[in-house]
């Protein structure tokens, strides 16, 4: 967690961290899922400095609660594919379409 944390971003990471574990998670993967998730409740709520288009526009953690995981019919949405190729400073994503960048990322 970020210094500076709220008591309720520290306890929702708890709360988030055992869940998963729960699930059968491993501690490394538990963490990275609680962390993440708390990261985007800042950001939409306003608590962090920088936040990208996802998290600000996505629906929230809680009423997705895993319906859009990036498994379903349609794999992930075309937001999570451009941060994807944006993180690994994919040239031209800007240009193209949700088949396109899945095809720059190594998909089918």
């Amino acid at each position: 967690m970020p210094r500076g944390s709220s008591a309720k971003r520290e306890r929702q990471y708890e709360h988030i961290k055992e869940s998963a574990q729960e699930r059968g998670e491993s501690t490394g993967r538990a963490k990275e899922i609680a962390a993440r998730t708390v990261n985007k409740e800042r950001a939409r709520s306003g608590e962090s400095k920088t936040a990208s288009r996802t998290s600000i526009q996505d629906m929230s953690s809680g009423k997705r609660g895993g319906q859009r995981s990036g498994k379903g019919s349609q794999g992930p949405t075309y937001d999570q594919l451009y941060e994807e190729a944006k993180k690994r400073n994919i040239h031209g994503r800007s240009d193209m379409n949700k088949s396109q960048l899945k095809q720059a990322l190594g998909g089918k």
